[in-house]
Parts: structure tokens; C-alpha cells; sequence
């Protein structure tokens, strides 16, 4: 609370600060929700939880504002938990630390993801509730449970729990633009059986890939950031060419929709294969940082003595020409919308476990058509390889409604605050919008946020000076709600 307490918008930086204070990564959202929904009855707010644990909260318009047409606000209530490699911290208990950058004009955590997406948005909704200096009509605040790992809440939220027929999504990142669409989703996992035998091999090396940038899966994708697991099927497929050597394990990255920052695999050989192995990877790493040193300057490839393992997998290189040919990374740009993405796919976990390697991968599109086509990519791949590939947590996008009378107030009130046009934007994520207008097909929805860098990263940062503009946005938003008709 310390970094914080002098920031403003006061109210908000309060509730950020209590949000870092309180565990709530993906599926262990429950102390937060309790403690909201405890919060919110003592002030004498109507809350409940429904039937997928969203929070529901409402509050009655302030005086004069009781002939404006209501609005939802709409945050989601968990994070993603990213730590650096050697940092131990167990985000189902701890709380995240926050940081000032070294010129105060960032906020961030400590060798962790920040938790700002969405925790500003989820703040900023709070704040509205506990400021009492803001000016509203009628309040719906929505905080939807699970969303950074297949949208549960609003997947399970059903028609008729909201009234408002303006909602305001809380989950963009980037002062001086507005979200009016996104990109829909499919998880899909292949599944490769491995054989193992037991090892008769001298020597055993550890292949480790660290240092990258990683970061969001959508919004991050089309920036030539390095994905680790990619990257190690690349090495081990280029080693296996010239030098014999077999895969006892292998693993990288840890959230389907973040970027892989981190790879490894360990490797058994002949001791007199070793020095080839060496001298082959030393040429591979230079050719490799000398192509994308310059996107990812802290890359680091580095192979160490390991203990030997009992055994090995027996196919391989099956598994390694697995890795190497799956597909990640932007697969098409939009034609109707200016440097856009319309369809990727991003490469978000490798590991072994119950006899298989299982990759875990997820496609982004704004058309379905485009969904469909890398479903169909991955399952020829998947047959190649006498893998088995599943689809599944399919949703849809939200498709960008030209008429949007929200969206045109939130255009010319931004306007006013920047001294410039925002930007319309449709993002090449997954936002919340589009699951939520499938049971309430009438609702008016925009997204607006503060600028944060590098989400799902811990690299992650949101920017102190955005966060004001994006409160005073939000508040005149409110105080500008259309009149009842």
C-alpha cells in the first residue's frame, strides 16, 4: 500500500492495492469473491453470487440521475500467474508485491505477473461502488469468474441476471483506445504416446531456453517476441540431424494464453558423442541470437551436465519433429481491418505425463471460418504424427456494431479528455463481450482501460498517468448515461 498511497485516483489505488493483498490466480478466485461479497453487503449493497460464482452487485442511481439509462460495469476477477524461473512464490497464497519502475511512471510486482489485467478494471468498478463522490445512474458491477482460462463466468452467466442495457467492459490496455470487438477462441491439445526404456546411455545434458519476453497470446502475438517451446523444437530437430542423442523429458511454458518463456528438456548420449553435441549446439545458438537478438536481447540457450534419468522415450524424434512442425504465431491478417490479426494460434505448454506428450495450444480468430482452418491444420498434423488431437472451450467473437450509440459517447468524451480522436479498435484477444451479448444479444457494450505492458508476463506493468485518464473516462461515462427513452 505504500507505493500506492499517494496516487490518484485515490479510491481506485486503494482497491488495487486491497486486490494485490488477496490470492485470486485463474480457479482460486474464492477469498476474493468472499471478501467483496462480505464488503458489499456491510455497505447495504444488493449482491449476490450466481450459479458459476460471478459477483453481482447493484447500486441505486445517485440524485438526479435516476431518469439515465442504466449501466453494467464488467471486470473479471481472476489474474495470471507467471513468476520468474528462480522466484518462489505461490500465487494461490501470496500476496503480489508491487514496484514503481525506477521513474515512478509504472506500476509493478516483483518478479511476478502484476495481476493489472484485470485488477485495475476490477478496482475501477469497486471504486465506483465505494466513491461516493461519483455521479451514476443505476449500477450492475459484473466480476466474472475464471475468465484467463476459458472465460468461465461468462460462459455460465445466463440472460435475464443483468437489466442494464449498456455494459462497459473494464479489460482494454492501452490509453486512448476503444475495444468495439475481439477475436473468438479454441483450446486444442495434442497428445503424442511416448515408449520408454531404460537408459544404457553415459552422459546426460540439461538443454535450458530462458530469458524471453513472452506475453500475451492475442494482443502480443504478432510482435516476433520468440515462443521457448518453438524455439527448443527448433534446436533439438537441428541437433538430432548430425548428433545421436534421445529425450528423457521435456517441458515448457505454463499458461495456455501466455507466450512461452521457458523451455527445457533433458537428454541422454553416448559420452562420446558429447563434444559433437556441444560444438553443434554453439552453432546453432550463435546463428539463432544473430536472427533474434534483437527481438529477444536476454535469450539464453545453455546445455548442462544433468543427473542421469532411469530412462528415456524411445521415439524421440517423433516427439522432436512434433514440437518443430506445430504451428504458433499469426497464421493471417485481417483483410477488412487495418493491421489487424484475424486468425493465430499460439503454442502455450509442452510436458510428458501419463505416458504422453501433451501440447497445449490456442487458436484465436475473428471469423469462425478462420478457427476452423487451423482446427483442421492441427488435426493433419495430429494424424501425421499418430497423435490424438481435442477441441474444446470453443467461443465465439464479439462482432463490432457500427451503430453503437455507447460506443459514439465514449468516442467524443475521450475526445474531450485527449484533445484528440481515440482509436476504434478491434483486438485480437479474447474480451468477455462477445460470450455476454450471446444471452443479451441487445446489449450496448464498449471496452475502455489504462495503457499495461506486457500482461500475462512478469514483465508486466500498467502506467500510472493512464490509469487517471482512464477513471475520469470511465466517471464521465457515467454521468453522461443517455436518458431514459
Amino acid at each position: 500500500m505504500s507505493v500506492i498511497q499517494e496516487l490518484a485516483p485515490s479510491e481506485l489505488w486503494r482497491w488495487f492495492a486491497q486486490i494485490c493483498s488477496i490470492a485470486h490466480p485463474s480457479y482460486h478466485e474464492e477469498a476474493m469473491a468472499t471478501y467483496i461479497v462480505a464488503w458489499a453487503s456491510s455497505h447495504g449493497l444488493v449482491v449476490w453470487r450466481d450459479e458459476v460464482g460471478n459477483v453481482i452487485i447493484k447500486k441505486p442511481a445517485t440524485d438526479g440521475m435516476q431518469n439515465r439509462t442504466p449501466i453494467a460495469l464488467q471486470a473479471h476477477l481472476d489474474m495470471v500467474p507467471q513468476a520468474n524461473a528462480d522466484t518462489n512464490h505461490d500465487f494461490t497464497k501470496d500476496p503480489i508485491i508491487m514496484q514503481f519502475s525506477d521513474d515512478k511512471a509504472w506500476i509493478k510486482a516483483t518478479d511476478t505477473t502484476l495481476g493489472a489485467d484485470n485488477g485495475i478494471g476490477m478496482a475501477s468498478c469497486l471504486a465506483v461502488l465505494s466513491d461516493e463522490s461519483v455521479v451514476h445512474p443505476d449500477i450492475e458491477v459484473l466480476l466474472t469468474m475464471t475468465e484467463e482460462t476459458g472465460m468461465v463466468g461468462a460462459m455460465g452467466l445466463q440472460a435475464g441476471v443483468l437489466t442494464a442495457p449498456i455494459m462497459v467492459n473494464t479489460d482494454t490496455e492501452e490509453m486512448g483506445e476503444i475495444y468495439v470487438g475481439c477475436a473468438g477462441g479454441v483450446d486444442a491439445d495434442l497428445a503424442l504416446p511416448v515408449n520408454y526404456v531404460d537408459n544404457n546411455h553415459g552422459s546426460a545434458m540439461s538443454l535450458t531456453i530462458k530469458g524471453l519476453k513472452g506475453g500475451h497470446s492475442g494482443v502480443d502475438i504478432h510482435k516476433n517476441r520468440a515462443n521457448a517451446i518453438k524455439l527448443l523444437g527448433r534446436v533439438l530437430a537441428m541437433l538430432s540431424r548430425t548428433c545421436d542423442f534421445k529425450v528423457a523429458d521435456i517441458k515448457g511454458g505454463s499458461l495456455r494464453n501466455a507466450i512461452a518463456r521457458e523451455s527445457t528438456a533433458l537428454l541422454v548420449m553416448d559420452e562420446a558423442n558429447k563434444e559433437q553435441f556441444l560444438a553443434k549446439l554453439s552453432d546453432i545458438i550463435n546463428d539463432i541470437k544473430s536472427e533474434i537478438g534483437a527481438a529477444e536481447p536476454n535469450l539464453s540457450i545453455t546445455a548442462d551436465t544433468a543427473e542421469q534419468p532411469a530412462q528415456f522415450i524411445q521415439n524421440s524424434q517423433t516427439l522432436i519433429n512434433l514440437i518443430n512442425v506445430l504451428p504458433s504465431g499469426v497464421v493471417r491478417y485481417s483483410d477488412n481491418i487495418a493491421d489487424v490479426v484475424e486468425t493465430s494460434l499460439s503454442f502455450g505448454v509442452l510436458g510428458v505425463a501419463n505416458g504422453k506428450l501433451v501440447a497445449t495450444l490456442l487458436i484465436r480468430s475473428l471469423t469462425h471460418v478462420g478457427k476452423q482452418g487451423v482446427i483442421s491444420t492441427l488435426q493433419s498434423v495430429a494424424d501425421l504424427a499418430l497423435a490424438k488431437a481435442t477441441f474444446d472451450g470453443d467461443y465465439v467473437g464479439w462482432n463490432y456494431d457500427p451503430n453503437s450509440t455507447i460506443t459514439s459517447i465514449t468516442s467524443r468524451l475521450y475526445a474531450d479528455i485527449l484533445g484528440h480522436e481515440p482509436t476504434i479498435k478491434v483486438i485480437h484477444a479474447g474480451l468477455e463481450c462477445g460470450l455476454i451479448k450471446k444471452n443479451y444479444p441487445d446489449m450496448d457494450i464498449v471496452s475502455i482501460g489504462p495503457t499495461i505492458i506486457n500482461a500475462h508476463s512478469p514483465d508486466e506493468a500498467v502506467n500510472v498517468a493512464s490509469v487517471a485518464v482512464y477513471w475520469q473516462l470511465l466517471t464521465d461515462i457515467l454521468k453522461n448515461s443517455p436518458i431514459k427513452e
